[in-house]
């Protein structure tokens, strides 16, 4: 049985309209709660039925202010009937029904998660109108403390993420400006699999990575820590190229859950008295290198993405002669996989060069800035990837 929402000569104004579910199994005791109900003077739209059983449908469905249960049903009783409602509405208050005789039945159904009890044959119109705004009320609050905790976790996990995913690079005596960008594929989501660092080493070079773990989510995010700090470790401890990509290779497949994860990055390695750079690509498209005379892609070698064969380990080295100022710029094609602003097709990356050739000069951070803006307009939403991008600038500002 369910009735309409009623609204009734003593509700009060702006008064809610409680969604009233009751599971009795006994005829006559669910009239009664119906007709003290109406005495209240509260709206509400009740439900009623006979059994937790019956009463999963309602459960499950829309969301329920207040759950009437009776703790001697026909499949379940006592404090286990609470607990089954509960596990079934977790967020919806409870109220137990008691018979006259169960002095402890109430207080043991409140410790097993209700949040409060009638007993039958004592309840009058305005204590069950107490008793259900504030049993709502309470629960409503409960609610919200869970939400907000779980909001705050949320937080904490986002900026132990960040901690890993985007260090402060390590730059003693190098020149090179730094600016570096992360945003998650969805307006709520954590930090994705991508990755970016950048350190000055004992030798002078200026070491450079930018990767990219397949997959979203917490595992890939893990991953993506894991091989950043592998990446900063490594690099620090003197090695290079095909060697580095090759142990940051191991390291993935060992901490892997999945054989179906893998990883796309770019090393970059600057020698700025030489006024060179040495790139490796795994699986990973090109940086993009501003000169006075503007911005394009670097035509490089590739080679293949980190755990797709472990045994091939065929990374090429491409060398690229510097200016004596200008920008390199890696990224995780979040930046070009978006929509192009219209119904054909993705911005891809002459779309993104498009973008750059008409952005006005400003300084890196705010190009940066522009750049992304700019995509995200384009896109609309409509596609949804993270996405890391690393600048480094050297010369003249």
């Amino acid at each position: 049985m369910t009735s309409a929402a009623t609204t009734l000569p003593g509700a009060r104004p702006g008064e809610p309209v409680y969604r009233v579910l009751l599971i009795e199994d006994d005829e006559g005791d669910a009239l009664l709660v119906e007709e003290l109900l109406h005495d209240t003077g509260l709206r509400f739209q009740l439900t009623s039925r006979a059994s937790v059983a019956d009463a999963r449908a309602e459960l499950a469905a829309a969301p329920l202010d207040c759950i009437l249960l009776d703790l001697h049903l026909p499949d379940v009783s006592g404090t286990d009937a609470v607990t089954t409602v509960r596990a079934l509405a977790p967020h919806t208050a409870v109220i137990v029904l008691t018979g006259l005789s169960e002095a402890q039945a109430g207080p043991e159904a409140m410790a097993a998660g209700a949040q409060d009890y009638l007993v039958k044959g004592k309840v009058e119109a305005e204590l069950l109108r107490r008793t259900l705004s504030y049993a709502v009320y309470r629960s409503q609050t409960e609610r919200a403390g869970a939400e907000a905790q779980a909001a705050r976790l949320r937080a904490e996990e986002m900026a132990r993420l960040e901690r890993g995913l985007l260090p402060q690079p390590i730059l003693d005596t190098s020149t090179v400006r730094v600016t570096s960008r992360y945003l998650p594929g969805g307006e709520l989501a954590l930090l994705g699999g991508d990755f970016l660092d950048v350190v000055e080493c004992d030798d002078g070079l200026l070491c450079a990575v930018v990767g990219d773990v397949s997959g979203h989510g917490p595992d890939a995010a893990a991953l993506g820590v894991c091989l950043r700090i592998a990446w900063r470790s490594l690099v620090l401890g003197g090695h290079r190229g095909p060697d580095l990509l090759h142990l940051m290779e191991r390291i993935l497949i060992a901490e892997r859950d999945s054989h179906t994860l893998f990883a796309t990055c770019a090393l970059l390695t600057i020698e700025e008295k030489a006024r060179t750079a040495t790139l490796h690509l795994a699986g990973h498209h090109e940086p993009l290198l501003t000169t006075s005379q503007g911005t394009q892609e670097v035509a490089a070698a590739h080679g293949i993405a980190l755990g797709i064969a472990p045994d091939q380990r065929d990374w090429p080295a491409t060398v690229i002669p510097l200016p004596d100022s200008g920008a390199l710029t890696l990224y995780t094609d979040g930046l070009t996989e978006g929509h192009n602003g219209k119904t054909d097709g993705r911005l891809g990356v002459e779309g993104l060069l498009g973008l750059i050739d008409r952005l006005p000069p400003t300084d890196p951070a705010a190009q940066v800035d522009r750049l992304i803006e700019e995509t995200h307009a384009l896109n609309a939403g409509r596609h949804s990837d993270d996405l890391a991008v690393l600048r480094l600038d050297w010369g003249t500002a």
